[in-house]
């Protein structure tokens, strides 16, 4: 009898998981990125907390590039290049991202802040498949992905690699070269890792990927 009632208990535990599995997934959204969007608060606080001594790096000497940010040229998703240097004048972050991360529902958070600061800010997704594999999707689906689901309209780059090797993204090999940029070494160490350049085409901040985008510490170099 009290063999049935477990069998019972566990029937009815699986089909309520079940069912809020299903109310969890969201349009164009898979299962694993529907649950991960949901839980994406526990997953910052966890990871900020882990990280907390590491969240930003700042060129604190205001040290010049010894190569010019603005010679740099990008390829956005749809295979159009341009040179940085249109947005001379106003700051530029560049944030490499993923659709299967747990931080993926920062591109909310990217988004808000964009919009808020559009006026002097540019904002430049690099979508990358370093990590874990966490971005297969190709340059379309990504586009989709994000606008569909996260409302992003700043621009979406061409998927390419951001972590140090010979293929690396133009842009990131400065980015993470202290010998090109005047002083940061450190490379993406996830996905969402976010890079600050000023309107000079000085390469001010780091921010880690436990580093909300609407985080104090973004919000006040946003200001400097």
């Amino acid at each position: 009898m009290l063999k049935n009632k477990w069998i019972k208990k566990a029937i009815v535990t699986s089909l309520i998981l079940a069912i809020a599995l299903v109310f969890l997934k969201q349009k164009n959204m898979t299962l694993k990125q529907s649950i991960l969007k949901n839980f994406y608060a526990v997953i910052m606080w966890g990871s900020h907390l882990a990280n907390k001594k590491y969240a930003v790096l700042e060129n604190v000497n205001n040290t010049s590039p010894s190569q010019s940010f603005f010679s740099l040229t990008v390829t956005d998703n749809s295979g159009k290049r341009f040179q940085l240097e249109q947005y001379k004048g106003k700051k530029i972050l560049f944030v490499n991202t993923a659709s299967d991360c747990g931080f993926t529902a920062q591109y909310a958070e990217l988004e808000k802040l964009y919009q808020q600061h559009k006026d002097k800010l540019i904002m430049l997704a690099f979508p990358a498949n370093d990590f874990k594999q966490q971005e297969k999707g190709t340059d379309a689906e990504i586009a989709q992905f994000c606008k569909i689901n996260y409302g992003v309209s700043f621009p979406i780059m061409q998927k390419s690699i951001v972590i140090k090797n010979d293929t690396q993204n133009d842009v990131f090999k400065w980015l993470t070269n202290s010998n090109l940029n005047g002083w940061n070494n450190t490379p993406p160490k996830w996905n969402f890792t976010k890079f600050l350049v000023n309107e000079n085409g000085v390469l001010t901040h780091v921010f880690a990927t436990s580093t909300s985008p609407l985080d104090k510490e973004v919000l006040a170099a946003l200001t400097k």
